[in-house]
């Protein structure tokens, strides 16, 4: 057999690119891509599929393919919370609740309006890491196939994204109105547009330009641009459709003549109005949702952010500690230009404020500079592979968490009896703590489970 090609159905066929076909609906339901030879076999419905090089160790997958083993590990640290690390600190909390349990409780929910914890960070960080991430793939892309065919396959995974979210979300399971926007929807939209713009605007300064036009534009919209003096609550808004007869919203918009603007506080801006106007479908806060249209702008500005740290990395003419003071040094200013900002346009992650932003991109500069020099400086990688399985397959990881009952699975092993024990000879209430962490133990294992056999689910 040729250098780089494996059997599939008899047939000699390309590893850089594995399809596998359902069984009876004949729909692509696993991509898998990588430029690393695979173990030996995968298997789907039980039946061997492909067999693939047994060249490499599972350990070499990410050197092999030219892939940051820190970005990887930044990206599952990152779904290791959203996964259900937080579900083991909400049951300690019950359990004993002191002041550390406490503090972790707060720094793993999000604020309600104004301000920013931990938990705030956790999809920003997500967004910056598909920045950098944009930067290995996309060019990759355009080398293999020009621009027309990368620009193709980037609309061809922004819906194939969209469309995994609504079924994320409840898919067709109940009548319409059902939700059209949300966390994957959002991923989505900052990759398509981020990656539309790197592909003409590939210098690190330029792209600097393209985000704070984002976000300056952003915060100039929400300044100026006057809305209807409406509070988005129920009550109101139920009462203004029952006087004019109407719940059309913009009927309802039009039959307030009182004008604003200016205004960032809940159900009185101009992203939130934005929604109840133009954003169909079920929205978790009745009129807007915190994922909402109008945020999508600032939300590039993060992924444009993480682009020049892919840059900055990619460059072999930079040594590391170059690398690393640039990630912190922007850090330092992206943070600092938050703070000032926030003076006048609050930290707000509700709403995506331009401040918040810049806050969640400074950060996230330091979380990767300080990943990259353990990882791929330092090489301390052992703490790290739990954080590697998990982001390289962060999107099957995702999906499974909401789908898959890890949770009552993990009763199976850990309830019952066991709950009882826990909570009668350890603390009241650690029988739950037990639960949470085999929850976790089973989505790391899956995790495990699809790394170890170089089965990475991608769109």
């Amino acid at each position: 057999m040729s250098a780089g090609l494996a059997v599939y159905r008899g047939r000699e066929v390309s590893e850089n690119r594995v399809a596998f076909i359902a069984a009876g609906v004949g729909q692509t339901l696993i991509s898998v891509s990588t430029s690393a030879p695979f173990v030996p076999t995968a298997t789907l419905y039980g039946r061997t599929t492909v067999r693939l090089s047994e060249t490499h160790p599972a350990a070499n997958v990410l050197a092999d393919s030219g892939r940051l083993r820190s970005v990887d590990a930044l990206r599952g640290f990152d779904m290791f919370w959203i996964a259900g690390a937080e579900g083991i600190v909400e049951a300690l909390e019950k359990t004993n609740d002191n002041p550390v349990t406490e503090f972790l409780r707060t720094q793993l929910t999000h604020v309600e309006w104004e301000g920013f914890r931990f938990y705030d960070l956790i999809f920003p960080l997500f967004l910056f890491i598909v920045g950098v991430s944009i930067v290995y793939s996309l060019d990759k892309l355009l080398a293999r196939g020009g621009r027309a065919a990368a620009m193709r396959r980037i609309v061809v995974r922004g819906l194939l994204l969209w469309m995994l979210g609504v079924f994320y979300s409840g898919g067709l399971s109940k009548p319409w109105p059902f939700k059209l926007a949300g966390v994957l929807p959002r991923i989505a939209a900052c990759y398509v547009f981020a990656s539309l713009i790197y592909m003409f605007v590939r210098k690190p300064r330029d792209l600097f330009v393209a985000a704070a036009m984002l976000l300056v534009g952003y915060w100039a919209l929400l300044t100026f641009v006057p809305i209807p003096d409406l509070p988005l609550q129920k009550e109101i808004v139920e009462a203004k459709a029952a006087e004019i007869g109407s719940d059309s919203p913009f009927k309802i918009a039009a039959a307030t003549p009182e004008r604003v603007r200016g205004l960032y506080t809940e159900g009185r801006n101009l992203t939130n109005f934005f929604d109840f106007l133009f954003l169909p479908g079920l929205k978790a806060n009745l009129y807007y949702i915190n994922e909402g249209l109008l945020s999508t702008m600032p939300a590039i500005a993060l992924s444009l952010f993480g682009i020049v740290a892919g840059l900055w990395l990619k460059d072999p003419s930079v040594p590391p500690p170059q690398k690393i003071s640039r990630l912190l040094l922007f850090g330092v200013i992206s943070l600092a230009l938050g703070l000032v900002w926030s003076l006048q346009f609050p930290i707000i992650k509700r709403i995506w404020s331009s401040s918040f932003i810049l806050v969640a991109g400074g950060l996230s500069a330091w979380m990767l500079a300080l990943f990259y020099y353990m990882i791929d400086v330092r090489k301390w990688t052992r703490w790290c592979e739990p954080f590697v399985w998990i982001g390289c397959n962060a999107l099957a990881v995702y999906i499974a968490a909401r789908i898959v009952p890890f949770q009552e699975i993990a009763t199976r092993f850990a309830g019952g009896d066991v709950e009882a024990f826990m909570n009668t000879h350890v603390a009241a209430g650690f029988g739950q703590v037990v639960i949470a962490g085999v929850t976790l133990l089973l989505i790391v294992l899956f995790a495990r489970f699809l790394y170890r056999r170089r089965i990475f689910i991608r769109v």
